[in-house]
């Protein structure tokens, strides 16, 4: 121990603790404290430890959350802990976590693995993929087990752009990442209510949404063994084929999903429901057979609606004006082109059946149709979910919310896909590799979701709480040929914060 002064006070604090010493040294180190022994006190060197705090907590909340368990105790399941640590701690590519971040890591400390090297993680990649059936499938069996059979299942698909088309699934498609030119990988994440993934699946990049649905309805019933489903997913993802297949003899499950603002108006036309009955508290109408409608109108979503479809009646307006002025200045100007770029920027920002346009005397105009505005926005801010779970199995308000949850398959993607474990960039080519990567991007997002979740009241950034936990490293000692590592006893307020919300073991 040390002592040391504040405020006047004199405190004490652990500098080391020696009690896992092997005994002959702490003997040996007790007769230098006392002078008993001539061997210099310098004798005792002392060296700064690599990392462990942020890869001892993952591998901990993977042994929770059954991940290390499906993965076994191979070497191999090793490399993928160690992979997914390197996921959620730093990024980067296999090439930088086997030659560079290694080192400051206590790898053969908490994963027990030393030779190893960038063509490893290539070949673990193949190994996960391989294997990626078997591993959800525990998981969830782990997870479910002392609980009741789950039942709800949400399911999303979102795209990810690569650099470069030499990726063996790379394709165009529906790019969700606004980059256009650019190839890109689907990708299909199978939730349950709470958020947390149980599957994932790559597909080709020109694939549809609609055409990931029967996977996971196999994978559902095949893999993981459920017998009861109620399969969540947006009104993109579930049209009529695909709840034809989910309530087929084949499964005769359940679903949930939205309609489109079409169909909304089709259900207005039919008199099945009516404009008055949105209001911000949900209300149920009886469908054809057994189907339910659930109507809510989100008043916040309303005026964001309405606001943003001003602002683009506002940018036609400026562009007329602009238009207008330059026909007043070029005399030679052309004011049909002019009146071109006008209406084309009306119908990109679809006002067709809003605004009209004319030109009188190298004039522009337009006439902004009141009416047409306001038949417009009477759906703003509405929308229907559909199902056909019996109300005595989930009623109206927990059905609504249900589909509601559907925000955390979109966080999850969110998380993945641009913040702690950056999905992108994808640096494999080969299929399989590529599935294996996005596998590793999947467990480990799970851990992330465990201490988000665990620590939210703290109000930290996930990054800010990986980091803390990263920068807790072993104290080395090296004394008569011997080398003892101890984990420091004492570390800053905030670590052991952090360590006490995820009940680490010290």
């Amino acid at each position: 121990m040390e002592n040391y002064r504040e405020g006047g006070k004199v405190k004490h604090r652990i500098v080391s603790n020696l009690s896992k010493w092997p005994d002959d040294l702490i003997s040996s180190f007790e007769k230098i404290l006392k002078g008993e022994k001539t061997a210099p006190v310098s004798a005792l060197q002392f060296t700064q430890g690599k990392s462990i705090g942020a890869i001892a907590a993952v591998m901990e909340i993977a042994q929770r959350l059954g991940i290390k368990q499906a993965l076994g105790n191979s070497k191999q399941a090793s490399l993928a802990l160690f992979q997914i640590a390197g996921r959620i701690i730093t990024q980067g590519s296999r090439n930088y976590l086997a030659n560079e971040w290694v080192k400051n890591q206590a790898v053969e400390n908490v994963f027990n693995i030393g030779d190893f090297n960038e063509d490893s993680l290539y070949d673990n990649l193949d190994w996960l993929t391989k294997n990626q059936d078997k591993i959800e499938s525990k998981i969830f069996n782990y997870r479910s087990k002392d609980k009741a059979i789950k039942e709800i299942f949400l399911y999303d698909v979102t795209s990810s752009y690569l650099e470069g088309d030499k990726n063996e699934l790379a394709d165009y498609g529906y790019n969700r990442d606004k980059k256009g030119g650019k190839k890109q990988i689907v990708i299909g994440l199978l939730t349950d209510k709470d958020g947390y993934p149980l599957s994932i699946e790559v597909f080709k990049g020109n694939t549809s949404d609609t055409q990931t649905v029967s996977n996971q309805l196999q994978k559902l019933k095949e893999n993981f063994g459920v017998e009861r489903v109620v399969f969540v997913g947006d009104k993109g993802m579930i049209k009529s084929a695909q709840i034809d297949e989910i309530t087929s003899d084949q499964f005769k499950w359940n679903y949930l999903t939205t309609i489109t603002k079409a169909q909304i108006q089709t259900l207005l036309d039919k008199n099945i429901i009516q404009l008055e009955l949105f209001d911000t508290d949900v209300i149920e109408v009886k469908g054809e057979e057994d189907v339910r409608f659930i109507l809510r109108k989100n008043p916040i979503r309303s005026e964001e609606i309405k606001a943003n479809r001003e602002s683009k009646i506002a940018s036609i307006k400026n562009l007329l004006a602009t238009r207008n002025l330059y026909l007043k200045e070029h005399q030679k100007a052309n004011p049909t082109v002019a009146l071109k770029k006008v209406e084309a920027k009306i119908s990109k920002l679809k006002l067709n059946k809003i605004i009209t346009t004319s030109c009188e005397d190298r004039t522009l105009s337009i006439v902004v149709n009141k009416i047409a505005q306001e038949e417009d926005g009477k759906l703003d801010g509405c929308y229907v979910v559909k199902t056909n779970i019996p109300k005595e199995s989930l009623n109206t308000q927990l059905a609504h919310d249900r589909y509601k949850d559907l925000a955390k398959v979109e966080f999850a993607f969110r998380t993945l896909k641009t913040t702690v474990e950056e999905i992108r960039p994808i640096y494999v080519r080969k299929e399989k590799r590529t599935r294996g990567h996005v596998l590793v991007a999947m467990l480990a997002y799970m851990i992330v979701k465990y201490i988000t979740d665990e620590c939210a009241e703290l109000n930290y950034t996930r990054k800010f709480i990986i980091d803390s936990l990263d920068k807790i490293q072993y104290l080395q000692y090296n004394y008569e040929g011997k080398v003892i590592q101890i984990i420091p006893q004492t570390l800053l307020p905030h670590q052991t914060v952090i360590i006490n919300k995820l009940k680490l073991k010290s």
